[in-house]
């Protein structure tokens, strides 16, 4: 199972956000775009779904643009991948036939689609910030 760009794209831009939850301060898209390397466009579409869902904010005005709508420990990945996917927990996928064969790939594939939104569902936005905070102390080390 891979990640698709669209949920990637939405992980690197709530990324950018989560640091400034804390003071509320929100980020224009122009500077989450060029941050992570999104194109702008893309990512305002990106934005406004996550918005729909209720994981962002958006603020109007001058100094407004878009802010995390919860704690960054309080949204998981499950829930960011599963808005931009738009998969629903534990839906089966369609039987394209009742031989035993296929039962069979149905089985295996329920089992590692409970273990790939079990992951998901373990990690939160706060998680990936502090890998991405070790990670960057690591390289800094090496550096050194």
């Amino acid at each position: 199972m891979d990640l698709s760009a669209k949920s990637e794209y939405a992980l690197l831009a709530l990324l950018e956000l989560s640091p400034h939850y804390a003071s509320g301060e929100p980020l224009q898209i122009r500077q989450i775009a060029s941050q992570q390397s999104i194109p702008d466009r893309y990512l305002e579409q990106l934005l406004a779904t996550l918005r729909r869902a209720g994981l962002v904010k958006s603020q109007r005005g001058a100094r407004g643009g878009y802010i995390l709508a919860r704690d960054p420990w309080k949204i998981t990945l499950y829930d960011v991948v599963s808005c931009i996917e738009g998969f629903e927990p534990q839906a089966d996928p369609p039987q394209v036939s009742d031989t035993p064969e296929a039962l069979v790939i149905q089985d295996v594939w329920g089992e590692v689609r409970q273990a790939a939104e079990g992951v998901l569902q373990r990690y939160t936005l706060q998680d990936l910030v502090e890998k991405r905070n070790a990670k960057q102390q690591i390289d800094i080390m090496y550096y050194i």
